[in-house]
């Protein structure tokens, strides 16, 4: 059987943790951080990780992880 091959923009954007939970930056944190909270700005830094039901997705994405 060939190699399938990952997709460059998510294998940038996931990593796959020990778990199999996927994890994903936050949205929102890159420009107009004037207007929001340094409570909002805090929680930017905190892990986030794909939705159980986008995970199936995402995981096609990336065949060897």
């Amino acid at each position: 059987m060939p190699k399938l091959k990952t997709n460059s923009s998510s294998k940038k954007r996931f990593k796959v943790n020990s778990k199999g939970t996927i994890k994903r930056g936050s949205a929102n944190c890159r420009h107009r951080l004037l207007t929001k909270t340094k409570r909002q700005k805090s929680s930017f830094n905190a892990p986030t990780y794909v939705s159980k039901a986008d995970s199936e997705n995402v995981k096609k994405l990336l065949p060897y992880s």
